[in-house]
């Protein structure tokens, strides 16, 4: 044993004294999932009434953000408090606000650091709400907040217990605990959002973790250092820890990665595979065109643009080896790191805000990079040498970035996309330099070597028509931002493409990855009249959105939207939406650290039922497991999760789930036409068990009945329909899992996967069944799965007798237009010949949208 100086812990207590006058609110409670999932910070939130912005301690002033709705003061301790005005006020852009300090200022507390115009921000922005966060938590021990109206600089809003100072400690090896063999389950392998999950429960403990697959390691904090490991789906891996808390950071991180980390698709595995990389995981050979002026690529975002040929390069941004003093550059690169964790925030609860969670999901994986503390050390170290923090920091990234895009694994690989992306907006803020900003001619159809996120957001949609890259893959976040926006692309495009001169006219087909040079003026008149036409049916279909979906012969079908939130039911309303066939509960559950309680169940769904405004709500109960684990929900490993605790068999799993829904759906009731939705029924008892609860809740509120429904989609509740229709109102079919059940497949499975087909004719009989089941009892039978948007499907389900779809939000217009301009007794024939053909393809070769 031996003396050396080490960190060792010794608690202090620091003070926050209120920065504004108010009333406080529990961050938990911030309508912002940035600020109430604490992913800035822990802290506090006060609901202001006056309108000049203290400081709540004495320190320096190291962050003033350049819209002034945010600063950061540093105290003594090195506590680094965020005080942010307001919700969604970045985008204010300054209007508002007025800084009474810049960066470097010593404060006192009290010291007057923004005014504010109240008034305005209440008109402007999303809320008044400001919060205070520490942005470095992992100096503090333990969080106080206080409760109740607090007055500015008087009264104490939050006290922090911190871990700090430099003692004499015993340097001792402790014991390393190992974990057993864990076979990652993750269909694309640890890719950035999984190794995301795994740093954030990895951070939790003080423990150092590392992650092992063979000879290699990787620090388990580190979002980037285990993407660098390549693991794929299959590989044997195991964790290892030192510290005092390593047995229940093995135990839990053990469960996680067994579980998939919440991945959709992770399937759990049993018996170890090869160690060899599965031949799924490895890129397939880019394909190379003879015809010189035919292009491919892999198709990324669906769609055919006419333009002409702009390429991008990237911005180099020039960098001095030499800074200041090692303090003086790791505070520029700590202060820059800071920035750019505020810009990708407000990126974030922006499209958070616009209810898409796979966009959000790309800037949240932006923040675990940012984050990522392989990143920091790496570059700290060459400060520590000499170097500037601009060197350092881009020699860091740009290392990393080059590692993984010369991995094998596809999506790994697009990964590095990210790391750029995310390396360059601290570049910047680092440099000073701006982005550069470019005006494109009218129709221009951009190609480069890769595009980021960032790229994206700066996209000017009215000029650019499409684009072609020679990097990344449908999988990519840019594909994934592509396909929201609905600009035609392609990735892994021949390079070749960029030499050619600018200004050339091409041709874009997003949907077959082509891009046609030097097309004849025939083709690019030909092509413009089918754009054309496309954007007049859209337009056309818009137009008479409203219009109900009546068959040419007076037989009328409701078109319904599936949602998951508030804002995707006010769209499907503005698109022509007769009501909710399906609202998924499940994204009440998961977007939260814990299960939501009975009253923000009932205003999530009442607030959906007033916004459709008497239309039908359907609510299907939580279905959960599977595919879809809760990250607060520890479920036993199962060897087939698909086949076991999923749906209304977990809700019995957990009667207080269950119940509290249940309570929260009737009490929400009171607020428009709300129906309840069982999943996963697949005999009599459970639905007669779930409509005891539903009962039980109903008496003990006091509260009028409301409809019942199932879901079918277990091959033995078609079977039984006529039975099941005697005690329900009506079925839903939910065709994704209908079509897995009933082929045995897998729709994860990426060698089955391409297999499903909702239109097998052994698909199509389980639905005849199931609206003669309903029929014969006078109940009604609608579609809520993928199957309902297809266009290739709509005739044969209303010649089945299917009376509702609940159709994606985008295609409620052209799926009412299709219904309209079909008979019902052309469908019925259609629909014979359908179920008594042999194959998918067979099936879809009979309809009339077979050639598109």
């Amino acid at each position: 044993m031996t003396q050396s100086v080490v960190e060792a812990p010794t608690a202090t207590r620091v003070a926050l004294v209120a920065p504004l006058s108010g009333t406080l609110l529990p961050i938990e409670q911030v309508p912002d999932p940035v600020f109430a999932e604490k992913m800035v910070g822990d802290g506090i939130s006060i609901d202001p009434v006056s309108q000049i912005l203290l400081a709540p301690c004495e320190g320096e002033v190291i962050q003033l953000h350049p819209s002034h709705h945010a600063v950061t003061v540093r105290t003594a301790e090195g506590l680094e408090v965020l005080m942010h005005i307001g919700l969604d006020t970045v985008n204010l852009r300054g209007e508002g606000f007025t800084p009474k300090v810049k960066e470097g200022d010593r404060v006192q507390t009290g010291d007057p650091l923004i005014a504010f115009d109240a008034d305005y921000i209440a008109l402007h922005a999303v809320s008044l709400l400001t919060q205070v966060v520490i942005t470095n938590g992992d100096r503090v021990a333990g969080y106080f907040p206080k409760a109740g109206a607090v007055s500015a600089v008087r009264d104490i809003v939050l006290e922090l217990e911190l871990t700090h100072g430099t003692v004499a400690a015993p340097e001792v090896e402790g014991e390393t605990l190992t974990s057993g063999d864990l076979i990652v389950p993750n269909p694309a392998g640890f890719h950035a959002r999984p190794a995301a999950v795994l740093t954030n429960l990895a951070k939790k403990y003080q423990a150092k973790i590392g992650l092992r697959r063979g000879a290699d390691r990787a620090n388990a904090k580190s979002v980037v250092a285990l993407m660098g490991m390549q693991i794929n789906r299959g590989d044997t891996v195991y964790l290892d820890a030192t510290g005092a808390d390593a047995a229940a950071a093995i135990a839990e991180l053990s469960q996680a990665i067994r579980d998939g980390l919440g991945e959709e698709g992770a399937t759990p595995i049993a018996v170890p595979p090869s160690l060899s990389q599965p031949e799924e995981s490895k890129p397939a050979p880019r394909p190379r065109s003879e015809d010189p002026n035919l292009v491919l690529g892999v198709a990324a975002s669906p769609g055919v643009a006419v333009g002409y040929l702009h390429r991008v390069k990237s911005q180099d941004i020039a960098v001095d080896e030499v800074g200041g003093t090692p303090n003086e550059e790791h505070r520029k690169l700590e202060q820059a790191i800071a920035q750019a964790q505020l810009e990708v925030e407000s990126l974030r609860a922006k499209v958070h805000g616009q209810g898409d969670p796979q966009k959000a999901a790309i800037f949240a994986a932006h923040q675990e990079i940012l984050d990522d503390p392989e990143l920091f050390e790496q570059a700290g170290s060459a400060i520590d040498k000499g170097k500037s923090a601009a060197f350092a920091w881009k020699q860091t990234y740009t290392t990393q970035a080059a590692q993984l895009a010369r991995l094998d694994n596809v999506l790994l690989a697009e990964r590095a996309n990210d790391v750029r992306d995310v390396g360059d907006r601290v570049l910047r803020l680092l440099t000073g330099v701006t982005v550069e900003t470019i005006t494109y001619p009218e129709h221009t159809i951009l190609v480069a070597e890769d595009l980021t996120p960032s790229d994206m957001a700066n996209l000017d949609r009215d000029r650019v028509v499409g684009f072609a890259t020679v990097a990344g893959g449908a999988t990519s976040h840019v594909a994934i931002l592509a396909r929201s926006m609905d600009i035609p692309a392609i990735a892994g495009a021949e390079e070749r493409m960029l030499t050619v001169e600018n200004g050339t006219p091409v041709i874009l087909n997003g949907s077959k990855g082509r891009l046609r040079l030097h097309p004849s003026q025939a083709e690019i008149d030909q092509t413009r009249q089918r754009i054309q036409q496309i954007v007049a049916k859209r337009e056309a279909d818009l137009a008479a959105k409203d219009q109900p979906a009546i068959t040419t012969d007076g037989h009328r079908i409701e078109v319904a939207a599936n949602i998951g939130n508030l804002a995707e039911a006010q769209k499907s309303v503005t698109l022509g939406g007769e009501g909710v066939g399906l609202l998924r509960t499940e994204l009440v559950f998961m977007e939260r650290p814990s299960p939501p309680d009975q009253e923000t169940q009932a205003r999530i769904y009442g607030d959906i039922a007033t916004a459709l405004a008497g239309r039908p709500l359907i609510i299907r109960t939580l279905d959960v497991g599977g595919d879809k684990p809760l990250p607060y929900l520890p479920m036993p490993h199962e060897e087939n999760p698909f086949l076991g605790e999923r749906g209304i068999r977990l809700g019995f799993d957990r009667p207080e789930l269950l119940r509290t829904q249940l309570r929260a759906v009737l009490q929400a009731a009171g607020q428009g036409n709300v129906r309840v939705m069982f999943p996963m029924i697949a005999r009599l008892e459970e639905l007669r068990m779930a409509k005891a609860v539903l009962e039980e809740e109903r008496q003990a509120l006091g509260l009028p009945a409301i409809e019942v429904g199932i879901m079918i989609e277990i091959p033995a509740a078609a079977m039984m329909a006529d039975l099941f229709a005697r005690e329900v109102d009506f079925f839903s079919i939910g065709t994704n899992d209908l079509t897995q059940y009933t082929l045995a497949m897998d729709r994860g499975h990426p060698k089955l996967a391409p297999m499903i087909d909702a239109l097998d004719p052994s698909l199509l009989r389980l639905i005849d069944l199931t609206v003669k089941g309903a029929s014969r009892h006078g109940k009604w039978v609608g579609v809520c799965g993928g199957m309902a948007s297809d266009p290739q499907a709509v005739p044969i389900l209303v010649g089945l007798g299917i009376k509702e779809l609940s159709v994606s939000i985008p295609t409620i217009p052209s799926i009412k237009a299709q219904i309209r301009g079909m008979s019902l007794t052309a469908c019925q024939a259609l629909a014979q010949q359908a179920i008594a053909a042999e194959t998918a393809a067979q099936v879809r070769d009979l309809s009339p949208l077979s050639e598109a």
